[in-house]
C-alpha cells in the first residue's frame, strides 16, 4: 500500500531520455523589450548575481549600445564561471563584428527568422532562398571568428518546417556541427502534445530535429501568448531538447517568456537529479523585480505571488496549520518564502485561533494557548464577521487589527478575573493580564 503523508512520500518523475538539461536566460535580453521596462546597467548586473546564485548556465544579452557593453563588462570583472555571458546578433556581419569586439564572449546567438510573413514582409527579402542565404553567410562568418553559434529560429511554430527550414537546419550542422537549434515559439502558437504535427508541435519538432537531423544541442524558447510557455519548454525537454531558453518571472514582449522559476522549481522539486539549482533566494529575487524593475506580480501567480503561501478560507487554513502538507504542494523555504495566514470573510475558528494565539507571544514574550470555546475568541470572530456581513469590509483584516481585537479582549476587558495561581476556566493556561493589573494599582 502506498502512503502519501509527506512531501518525501511523493514519487519523482523521469525525463525519458535521460539527458543533463540546463537552462539560459533571456531576462537581459527579451526580457528588456518588455513594454514600459527599462534595465539600467545596474539592474543588469544585479540580475547576473541572482542568476549566478540560482546556477542558471548561460545568459544572452545584446551588444548594440554603450549601456549594454557596460552591463557586459561589469558582469564580466564579476569573474563568476556561471552564468556564462553571450551575445546576440541579427544574421548580418556587422552584428557579428560588435559581438567579436567584446574580450570574454565566446559565443553568439544568431537571428534567422523563418515563417513566411517574418522572410518577406518583415525583412523585406525577395525568397526564401535569399534568407537562407543570409543566415548561412552570417553563421559561416561567426564560425570563422572563433565563435559557439545558436541559430534562433525564429517563428518555427508558423513555418514551413518540412519545405524550408528542416533543410537549412541540415546546412547550419554541416557549417557547425556544435551549434544550439533554438526552437523558437516566437508567437506562443506551440502545441506541448505528442502527436501534433506541422508547424505546433514541440514534441514532433524536437523529435525531428533530435532523430532525423541529429541536433546534438536543442533548446526551446517559448512564448506565452497561448499560456503553454512552461508546458512547452517542459514538452521540449521530455522529447530531447538538452536546453530552455527562459525569462525570471516570464518577462518579454506581449504575454511575456516561459517563466524561469517555474521550471526551476518543477524540476527541483518534481523530477528525479535535478538539485543542481539553489532555489532559496526566488523570493528574494522576486521583490527586487517588483521594487526595481517595477514588474507587477498578480497575487496568484505560481511561485513567485503574495498568495502562493497564504492561508485564509477555514478548511484551508486550518488543513495548512496542523499539517502544511495538507494544501502546500511545497514548503515556502524551498524558494526563500513564508507561510501567512490571513482572517479575512471565510475564515474560521481555527485560523482565528492561530493569529489571536501568534499575537499573544508577540505581546507578552509567551507561548499562549487559546481554546476553541473561549468566549473572546468567538466576540472577536463576532466582531470581523459583522464588518463582512455589513459589505463593510471587502480586505483581510491585518495583523495590526488582529492586534487592536487581542487587546481590547484579552487584555483591557479579561472576561474574567481569578486567583492568579488558579487557572482561567477560558483557556489550557493561564494569561496574566499585566495591564489590568497596572491600572488597579495605579489607583
Amino acid at each position: 500500500m502506498k502512503v502519501y503523508k509527506d512531501y518525501g512520500d511523493l514519487p519523482k518523475i523521469k525525463l525519458p531520455l535521460d539527458q543533463e538539461v540546463c537552462i539560459s536566460d533571456s531576462t537581459i535580453r527579451d526580457g528588456a523589450q518588455m513594454p514600459g521596462i527599462v534595465l539600467k546597467s545596474g539592474h543588469k548586473v544585479r540580475i547576473y548575481d541572482y542568476l549566478h546564485e540560482i546556477g542558471i548556465e548561460k545568459l544572452e544579452t545584446f551588444v548594440y549600445n554603450e549601456r549594454d557593453r557596460k552591463a557586459i563588462e561589469l558582469m564580466l570583472d564579476r569573474g563568476y564561471e556561471v552564468p556564462e555571458v553571450t551575445g546576440w546578433a541579427r544574421a548580418k556581419t556587422e552584428d557579428i563584428d560588435q559581438v567579436l569586439q567584446i574580450d570574454g564572449l565566446n559565443e553568439t546567438g544568431i537571428l534567422m527568422s523563418v515563417s513566411d510573413v517574418h522572410i518577406l514582409e518583415k525583412m523585406g527579402l525577395p525568397s526564401r532562398e535569399a534568407a537562407e542565404e543570409r543566415y548561412l553567410e552570417a553563421l559561416q562568418y561567426a564560425v570563422d571568428h572563433g565563435l559557439a553559434t545558436r541559430a534562433h529560429v525564429e517563428d518555427m511554430t508558423r513555418a514551413d518546417n518540412y519545405g524550408f527550414v528542416y533543410p537549412m537546419i541540415e546546412k547550419i550542422m554541416e557549417i557547425d556541427p556544435e551549434c544550439t537549434i533554438r526552437i523558437c515559439d516566437t508567437i506562443g502558437y506551440g502545441i506541448p502534445f505528442d502527436g501534433v504535427d506541422e508547424p505546433y508541435g514541440i514534441p514532433s519538432i524536437t523529435k525531428y530535429l533530435k532523430d532525423e537531423i541529429g541536433v546534438k544541442n536543442i533548446e526551446s524558447h517559448c512564448h506565452d501568448d497561448f499560456g503553454f510557455g512552461f508546458a512547452n519548454s517542459m514538452a521540449a525537454y521530455w522529447y530531447g531538447a538538452n536546453w530552455s531558453n527562459v525569462t525570471f518571472m516570464g518577462i518579454g514582449e506581449r504575454a511575456g517568456n516561459a517563466e524561469m522559476e517555474k521550471l526551476l522549481l518543477f524540476l527541483n522539486q518534481r523530477v528525479e537529479g535535478f538539485e543542481k539549482y539553489n532555489l532559496d533566494i526566488i523570493t528574494e529575487f522576486s521583490e527586487f523585480m517588483q521594487k526595481e524593475i517595477g514588474i507587477r506580480v498578480p497575487r496568484n501567480k505560481a511561485v513567485v505571488g503574495k498568495n502562493v503561501f497564504s492561508h485564509e478560507s477555514g478548511i484551508h487554513a486550518a488543513g495548512a496549520i496542523k499539517n502544511p502538507f495538507t494544501y502546500e504542494p511545497y514548503p515556502p523555504e524551498v524558494v526563500g518564502g513564508e507561510r501567512i495566514f490571513l482572517i479575512g470573510d471565510s475564515s474560521g475558528t481555527e485560523v482565528l485561533r492561530y493569529k489571536i494565539q501568534e499575537t499573544l507571544r508577540e505581546l507578552l514574550e509567551v507561548q499562549i494557548t487559546v481554546e476553541k470555546r473561549d468566549p473572546r475568541l468567538k466576540s472577536i470572530q463576532k466582531d470581523i464577521q459583522a464588518l463582512y456581513d455589513n459589505e463593510k469590509r471587502v480586505s483581510c483584516i491585518s495583523d495590526e487589527e488582529i492586534q487592536g481585537y487581542v487587546e481590547k479582549y484579552f487584555l483591557f476587558e479579561p472576561v474574567v478575573e481569578k486567583n492568579m495561581s488558579r487557572e482561567s476556566e477560558y483557556s489550557g493556561e493561564y494569561v496574566p493580564d499585566p495591564l489590568s493589573r497596572k491600572k488597579k494599582k495605579d489607583v
